[in-house]
């Protein structure tokens, strides 16, 4: 195993970790350099359970027992340790959640894969809150969802703060990025799915209606936080799917719809 103790937050040799609250830099450039970032010691887990290897791992010394049999099973992989004060000042805010890793990002998987065998699958469409995207990987983890789609401009499923409200999850989930929507609903439509929107539309169906049909192949596609779902893809989709409410709320957030969708619309033996 190679420790490599921090005395300076100009070190090179920790550059993946730098500025790590600067949203727009970091959504540009860990898909660009092939990695993401992995945090808290849970989370890490999890990625490498996945199969996802680390580039380096970066603590402070006081977890360096509890990650021990992760360092013994990647003796090449370089850990770096400081000081939790400068560790923030690389970072940019205070590490509370046991360690980081840097991962390589794993290649894409193509999107004929992912349907192959799926029978219920997501579709985000320009979601960009993370912590709405991990919420959405967490519900899609827990309540059957065979694989995710984003949108172009979907917020990235492997920034670490969608990893982190995810648990993990995001590992366990198959997903892809689209590169064309919402022109790709006719290659879902071509694999058997019928393409559902979450929208409040004049003929939106109750999901309780939409369930009973047990269709074998169902996509979801859910939309933005704030203007909703694209006029493009509305006129795309099979059928648009809302949420009965009580009177006076008229929908939920993104992520409790996603949730209550995919438990009512999983399939039934």
């Amino acid at each position: 195993m190679t420790f490599h103790y921090l005395e300076s937050a100009d070190d090179p040799r920790v550059s993946d970790y730098t500025t790590l609250t600067d949203v727009h830099l970091r959504k540009l450039r860990e898909p660009r350099e092939g990695m993401y970032i992995a945090e808290s010691s849970r989370v890490l887990r999890r990625a490498l359970a996945a199969g996802h290897q680390p580039r380096s791992f970066f603590l402070a010394e006081k977890w360096l027992e509890d990650l021990d049999d992760v360092f013994q099973a990647y003796p090449d992989v370089p850990v770096f340790i400081g000081k939790a004060s400068l560790l923030e000042e690389i970072t940019g805010f205070h590490l509370h959640r046991g360690a980081m890793a840097a991962m390589h990002r794993p290649d894409p998987v193509p999107l004929e894969d992912l349907l192959a065998s799926a029978q219920r699958v997501a579709v985000l469409e320009d979601i960009v809150d993370h912590t709405n995207v991990g919420a959405i990987f967490r519900s899609a983890a827990a309540l059957g969802v065979d694989a995710v789609l984003v949108s172009p401009r979907c917020g990235d499923p492997l920034y670490r703060r969608s990893v982190r409200v995810s648990m993990g999850t995001v590992f366990q989930v198959p997903w892809a990025r689209l590169e064309s929507w919402p022109g790709d609903v006719v290659q879902l439509k071509e694999q058997g799915f019928t393409v559902a929107a979450m929208e409040l539309t004049d003929d939106a169906v109750d999901l309780d209606d939409l369930a009973a049909r047990q269709l074998p192949k169902l996509a979801l596609v859910l939309g933005t936080e704030g203007a909703g779902m694209s006029p493009e893809t509305l006129a795309a989709v099979d059928v648009a799917v809302k949420i009965p409410m009580r009177k006076g709320v008229d929908s939920l957030n993104v992520a409790a719809a996603s949730a209550v969708a995919f438990w009512e619309l999983r399939p039934r033996d």
